[in-house]
């Protein structure tokens, strides 16, 4: 009932808006269940079949400036592109859990045409500066290091809000209507999250405890010595089904914990004003440095090398295999002779 009562406030901003005023026929769009707010339950191992695709994605030769125009023309709000692969179980959960939820697809396709990329394909793509190379190639120069990824562009062909990874039902109702809306010209999705539901930033409860994290005082300057070992800053925040999960989960696995034993591991409440010294060795706070840094899901997971400088961030929903692919990338050090998805090819391509 609390996780219910946390949803009324943005229920009350998303029906009072001026585009959803105009669709009160929806009555699907506000009935928000308790367990929207939480990831499905699913193995992130890869699939054994693969992930299909809605019918109504849009039919594309990937000329991202054409298919904007067609889109505007009717009277859609921008464009949605999908990177994803064949085999991915994140993938299958955006098409089955959000897209299979009939006031979800509805608004989708109303307001945005959604072409799909195969972030290891090889067609050829347009891109928005009329750029064109392999679809491989555009996934990695859009940086897009987790599947399903989701690039929104406005009406004018300029970035409105990325989506790294996989997001419930609640988050990604949020997102699309952030872009659709137009609130992205004027705030961060964190500022519209924050002002849309105000128990979003101030939970009950404490957040997990585990040996592995340093105690404070939280001096994570890294600027001016070298540390021997990368940083991993995990943002956090109290009465956090997703928190509870990554704890319960893939922070209880033994192989993961010995890997996870190489770093050094903080962890923050990103709502709290708990003294911070970044690890570029600027003085603020969690909840100024969240903010910084644009967070709005947790957990969320930076990675940082030993010099303070942030290598990557797991910022979505995170299950065992894709976590310790991270711990992989990071501790082998990887990172610093290719992207991400070029090194998970390497190590073969059905990875999570």
């Amino acid at each position: 009932m609390r996780h219910l009562l946390r949803l009324l406030p943005l229920l009350i901003t998303l029906l009072s808006a001026p585009l959803c005023a105009a669709e009160a026929d929806d009555e699907e769009w506000a009935k928000w269940p308790e367990e929207e707010a939480q990831a499905p339950a699913f193995d992130d191992a890869p699939l054994a079949e693969e992930v299909h695709l809605p019918s109504w994605f849009r039919l594309s030769f990937l000329n991202l400036r054409e298919d904007l125009k067609d889109a505007v023309a009717h009277e859609r709000r921008g464009l949605v592109v999908y990177f994803g692969q064949k085999f991915c179980p994140y993938c299958q959960a955006l098409m089955e859990v959000n897209f299979g939820k009939p006031d979800i697809a509805k608004y989708t396709r109303r307001h945005f045409d959604v072409i799909a990329i195969d972030i290891f394909g090889d067609r050829q793509v347009t891109d928005m500066a009329g750029q064109v190379m392999s679809e491989k190639a555009f996934a990695e120069q859009e940086d897009t290091r987790f599947t399903p990824s989701l690039l929104f562009y406005d009406a004018d062909g300029k970035e409105a809000l990325r989506l790294r990874g996989y997001y419930p039902p609640y988050q990604f109702r949020a997102a699309l209507e952030y872009v659709a809306d137009g609130h992205y010209q004027r705030e961060s999705f964190r500022s519209y999250l924050e002002r849309a539901d105000p128990t979003f930033a101030f939970e009950a409860g404490g957040l997990n405890v585990a040996d592995f994290f340093s105690p404070p005082p939280y001096a994570l300057d890294r600027s001016h010595f070298a540390a021997q070992r990368p940083l991993i800053v995990f943002f956090e925040q109290g009465d956090c089904h997703a928190c509870d999960v990554l704890h319960s989960g893939p922070l209880a696995h033994p192989d993961l914990l010995r890997t996870l034993a190489q770093f050094d591991t903080v962890q923050l409440d990103m709502w709290a004003d708990t003294p911070v010294v970044t690890p570029t060795g600027q003085r603020t706070t969690a909840r100024g440095w969240a903010e910084q840094l644009g967070l709005f899901y947790a957990p969320t997971l930076i990675f940082f090398d030993g010099d303070g400088h942030e290598v990557m961030r797991v910022d979505s929903v995170v299950k065992l295999l894709r976590l310790k692919n991270v711990l992989d990338y990071i501790i082998s050090g990887a990172y610093r002779a290719q992207p991400f998805q070029r090194w998970r090819r390497s190590q073969g391509e059905a990875q999570p």
